[in-house]
C-alpha cells in the first residue's frame, strides 16, 4: 500500500515537470510545428530552372546539399528570391544562401513579433514564423569554424522569446552568444529553437510528445550541417531540451551530448541512449529541477536523473552556477567546462 501511495505522488509530480523558466503555472496542450516548411507548394511546382526541384518534405540533406552543389551562383539567387522560406529552412542548403533568404523572408513578414530578429549582421539559418514561431541564428563564421556548438533550449521558446532581455542565460540566444564569447575565435554556436516547445507546467512538459516531434528536427538539422561540409557539432542541451537530445541521440549526428538542468533523457544509462557522442552531465545545487522526481510512469516523467552516477555521464563542475538558468553566465565553472568540451570536438574524425 506504501509503494502505491509513493507511485501515485510520483506521478502526480512527474506532472509538474517543467523544462523551462517560466514558473510553476500551468501549461496549455501545444500544437507541434511538423511537415516541410511554408511555401513548399509553390516551391515544387515551379519550373524556373528547367529541372525538377528537390521536395522539401522527402528529400534527405545530403540530396538537398548535392542539389544546390549543381546549380551556378545565378540559379542559386534566383530561388532564394523566388522561395526565402523554403531555402531558407532548408537543411542541407549551404548556410550562405539560407542567411539571405531568412534576411528576405523577414523583411517580408510585418509580424511585429519577430522584427527582433532582423539586422543586417544577423545571421538567421532558420525561420518559421508559423504558430509561436521558430528560429535558429548563428553566432561566428560557422564555415570557417573548426568546432561547431549547437544549443538546444527548454520550454517557454520560441521566436518571440528567442533574445528576451529578461533572464538571458535561459534563452537559446544568451545561452549561445555567452558560449560563443567564451570559445572564441576558431568556433562558432548555433541557437536552436527549432521545435515547438512546452509552456509552463502541464503534460506537455511531463510527457515526452513535443520533445520526439523536436528530436527528428534536431536530428534533420545536425544532418544538414554535415551535408554542408560543416563540422559535426557538440550539442548543448538544456532542460526539456536534453529530453529532446535524449531522444534523438540514437541518430544524432554530435561528438558531444551535454545535458545541463535535466528532468531525464527518457533513457537508464548512457549505455541506453545508443549514441557514439560523448555524453556530459550537469546540475547545480541550487536547481529546483532537483525538486522533479525522476520517474517515468505512464508515459509521465523523464526518468534516470542524468547526474546520477549510474547512469554513466562524465560530470561538469557546477559550483559557480546559481538556479536553473545560470549555467551559461560569465565566470561559472559550468561555462568554462562547456567551452573546454566545446574545443574537444576540434580535430574529432568525421
Amino acid at each position: 500500500m506504501r509503494r502505491y501511495a509513493r507511485t501515485l505522488v510520483a506521478v502526480a509530480l512527474a506532472t509538474t515537470v517543467v523544462a523551462g523558466s517560466a514558473g510553476w503555472v500551468s501549461g496549455d496542450a501545444q500544437r507541434t510545428l511538423t511537415g516541410p516548411p511554408p511555401g513548399s507548394a509553390a516551391w515544387s511546382a515551379d519550373g524556373v530552372l528547367g529541372r525538377e526541384l528537390p521536395d522539401p518534405a522527402e528529400a534527405s540533406p545530403a540530396e538537398v546539399a548535392r542539389f544546390f552543389a549543381e546549380l551556378t551562383g545565378a540559379q542559386q539567387q534566383r530561388l532564394v528570391k523566388r522561395h526565402p522560406s523554403v531555402v531558407g529552412n532548408l537543411d542541407g542548403a549551404p548556410v550562405e544562401l539560407r542567411y539571405r533568404a531568412n534576411a528576405r523572408a523577414l523583411r517580408a513578414d510585418h509580424d511585429p513579433r519577430y522584427a527582433h530578429l532582423q539586422g543586417e549582421d544577423r545571421q538567421i539559418l532558420a525561420f518559421d514564423p508559423r504558430g509561436r514561431g521558430q528560429v535558429v541564428e548563428v553566432f561566428g563564421d560557422v564555415r570557417a569554424a573548426r568546432q561547431v556548438s549547437v544549443v538546444v533550449p527548454g520550454s517557454d521558446i520560441d521566436a518571440g522569446t528567442f533574445g528576451r532581455t529578461k533572464d538571458v542565460y535561459g534563452t537559446p540566444s544568451g545561452m549561445a552568444r555567452s558560449l560563443y564569447a567564451e570559445t572564441g575565435p576558431g568556433s562558432a554556436v548555433i541557437a536552436w529553437a527549432g521545435y515547438t516547445t512546452p509552456v509552463g507546467v502541464g503534460v506537455d512538459a511531463a510527457s515526452g510528445r513535443l520533445a520526439e516531434a523536436g528530436a527528428d528536427r534536431l536530428t534533420r538539422f545536425a544532418d544538414g550541417l554535415v551535408a554542408d561540409s560543416l563540422p559535426e557539432p557538440a550539442v548543448f542541451c538544456h532542460s526539456y531540451g536534453s529530453v529532446v537530445c535524449g531522444l534523438a541521440a540514437p541518430r544524432l549526428r554530435a561528438t558531444d551530448l551535454v545535458v545541463v538542468g535535466s528532468p531525464g533523457m527518457r533513457a537508464d544509462t548512457v549505455g541506453d541512449l545508443r549514441t557514439g557522442a560523448r555524453v556530459w552531465a550537469a546540475k547545480d545545487a541550487t536547481d529546483w529541477i532537483d525538486d522533479v522526481p525522476n520517474v517515468e510512469v505512464a508515459g509521465l516523467g523523464h526518468g534516470t536523473d542524468p547526474t546520477d552516477p549510474e547512469f554513466g555521464a562524465r560530470p561538469v563542475p557546477t559550483r559557480d552556477a546559481r538556479g536553473h538558468t545560470g549555467y551559461f553566465a560569465p565566470g561559472t565553472d559550468s561555462l568554462r567546462s562547456f567551452a573546454a568540451i566545446a574545443a574537444l570536438a576540434d580535430g574529432v574524425a568525421r
